[in-house]
């Protein structure tokens, strides 16, 4: 089973949704049998490289409130997310481009690592004040899971894996994906938004029993019980 992820390292409840995914995993028979694909998605591509401002306000720019109501939204979400075991605190959060962190994503997929730099950066970036454009802080987070220091400059430094941000991106418009989080099981299912882990599971197992069906083996004339019967082959008489 594969499963594709479009999310944002400034989308809370990708933060969320990422998480409920995991719990859902933990209790699959086949965990071992998944193969989970980090896709880039830009909330906000039109910001600014490097630039950073404080989300409260920020978000109150964009959706025309007061800053005091982002950060009592922000409160609610943050109820949400240290529910499932999340750190969260965006008091010292600030919004930014992400196309750099997207970029250092797809460097880490190369080593397997592209799901555990993503949820750092999420850490990060919603519990610790991580500065998502600055290119020293996003070394930083790449480097404390494992990358190399100087392959991650190199790449920060010119324009590695911009074409795959960008081709995710552009599978994400002609799978007509507007929001994240959005989860593409195999090809041809999908789980939209932070959805219960319990939704989550319910996916799995049915997306499982669809491209997995059990095949009968061998002929239908074997010996076999129900619920009323049990009848030797050629007879009808029951067996006690």
């Amino acid at each position: 089973m594969k499963i594709e992820i479009w999310s944002d390292v400034a989308c809370p409840f990708c933060y969320i949704g990422e998480r409920h995914l995991d719990l859902a995993l933990e209790g699959f028979a086949h965990r071992d049998d998944v193969e989970i694909v980090p896709r880039s998605f830009e909330l906000d591509p039109s910001a600014t490289p490097g630039e950073h401002m404080p989300m409260a306000e920020a978000l109150a720019a964009k959706f025309g409130t007061t800053p005091a109501q982002v950060e009592a939204m922000q409160r609610g979400i943050g109820e949400k997310a240290q529910a499932v075991g999340l750190e969260f605190d965006t008091r010292k959060a600030s919004t930014t481009n992400t196309f750099d962190a997207h970029r250092l994503v797809h460097l880490a997929e190369q080593s397997g690592r592209g799901r555990e730099l993503m949820h750092a950066l999420m850490t990060g970036y919603f519990a610790h004040g991580l500065r998502a454009g600055d290119r020293d802080e996003l070394v930083r987070v790449a480097t404390e899971v494992g990358l190399d220091e100087s392959r991650v400059r190199e790449v920060l430094a010119g324009e590695e894996f911009a074409d795959a941000v960008r081709a995710d991106e552009a599978k994400a418009r002609a799978t007509g994906i507007t929001g994240v989080p959005f989860f593409l099981i195999d090809g041809k299912y999908a789980v939209s938004g932070a959805q219960p882990v319990e939704a989550f599971r319910s996916a799995l197992d049915e997306v499982w029993a669809k491209e997995h069906p059990v095949q009968v083996l061998g002929g239908d004339d074997a010996a076999v019980c129900t619920d009323d019967s049990c009848a030797l082959p050629g007879t009808s008489t029951t067996q006690a």
